[in-house]
C-alpha cells in the first residue's frame, strides 16, 4: 500500500494545499511544507516550475516565473525535498507537466522521486490514453499516478477512475486555476460515478478559496485541493507568508474536516 492510500485510510476528509516550489524561494518552501502540515494538510502538492504551464491561470504562472527567476530547478527541488523529509513524512505530490519529465528523462525524473520521497505526480497535460510511459515509471518506482478527472471527462468519468491509485482530482471547473466566487459543476453526480467503480478518495480543486467552498466540496467529495488562493497569498507577504499561509491552512483543514 502506498503512503498516500496508507494515510488516507485514517483520514475521513482530505484537505491537500499547493504550493509552487521555489516561489519566492525553496528555503521558504521547506517552511511552507512543515507549517501547512502542522496546520492540518493531509497531503501537499507542489509545482515544479515550468514556462509554459498550460492548465494554470495568471497566478500561479506568476509564481512559475518568480520561482524560475530565483533559480529553481528540477534538481534544487528534488534536494530541498530530501532536506524536508528529515523532518517530515507526509506525502508529497508533485503538479507537473510532460516537458520538465521528458526533458530530464522520465525513467530518471521517477527515480529521483522515489529516492527523494515524492509519494504521487499528477501531470494535466498527459491524456489518460497517452499515459503508458508514465504509468510505467510510475510502478516502477512505487509512485503513485494521480489521476484529473474534469467535468467534460462525462462518458470516461469511469474509465479514467477505475485504476487511480492514490487520489482522485476532481477539477470543478473548465479553464485553467484560479480563484472562483462560485463552483457551479455538478460534483456530486461526478462523485457517485467515481464511486460506483473505485474506493480510492476523490477531493475537488480549481477554484476554492473559503472556509465554507471548501466545507461544501469536502461534503460532496473526500476533501478539498487548494491553489491559488494560498499562492496569492505567498506572491503578498513574500518571505513572511509562513505564519499567514500557515493560518488560512488551518482555516480551510478544520472546515473541512468539520464538514462531516
Amino acid at each position: 500500500m502506498s503512503k498516500i492510500a496508507e494515510i488516507l485510510k485514517s483520514h475521513k476528509k482530505m484537505f491537500v494545499p499547493f504550493i509552487t516550489a521555489g516561489d519566492p524561494d525553496l528555503e521558504t518552501t521547506k517552511k511552507l511544507i512543515l507549517a501547512m502540515e502542522e496546520a492540518g494538510a493531509t497531503i501537499i502538492e507542489l509545482g515544479i516550475p515550468f514556462s509554459d504551464p498550460m492548465a494554470e491561470g495568471p497566478v500561479i504562472q506568476e509564481a512559475d516565473i518568480r520561482a524560475l527567476n530565483a533559480g529553481t530547478t528540477t534538481d534544487k527541488v528534488f534536494d530541498m525535498i530530501k532536506e524536508v523529509r528529515k523532518e517530515t513524512d507526509i506525502p508529497l505530490v508533485f503538479l507537473t507537466y510532460a516537458n520538465p519529465i521528458f526533458h530530464y528523462g522520465t525513467d530518471k525524473f521517477y527515480a529521483r522521486c522515489a529516492e527523494a520521497g515524492v509519494d504521487g505526480t499528477i501531470v494535466p497535460d498527459v491524456p489518460y490514453e497517452e499515459r503508458g510511459e508514465l504509468e510505467m515509471a510510475c510502478e516502477k518506482y512505487g509512485v503513485d499516478r494521480i489521476t484529473m478527472i474534469a467535468p467534460t471527462s462525462e462518458d470516461r468519468i469511469q474509465k479514467i477512475a477505475r485504476d487511480a491509485k492514490g487520489y482522485v482530482y476532481i477539477v470543478s471547473s473548465l479553464g485553467v486555476t484560479g480563484v472562483r466566487s462560485e463552483i457551479t459543476t455538478d460534483i456530486g453526480t461526478i462523485y457517485k460515478k467515481i464511486r460506483e467503480v473505485t474506493d480510492t478518495p476523490a477531493a475537488v480543486g480549481f477554484g476554492i478559496s473559503t472556509p465554507a467552498q471548501a466545507a461544501e466540496m469536502a461534503r460532496l467529495s473526500d476533501g478539498a485541493i487548494v491553489g491559488s488562493a494560498i499562492v496569492k497569498m505567498i506572491a503578498e507577504y513574500g518571505r513572511d507568508c509562513v505564519e499567514p499561509v500557515k493560518e488560512y491552512v488551518k482555516k480551510m483543514a478544520d472546515a473541512v474536516n468539520g464538514s462531516n
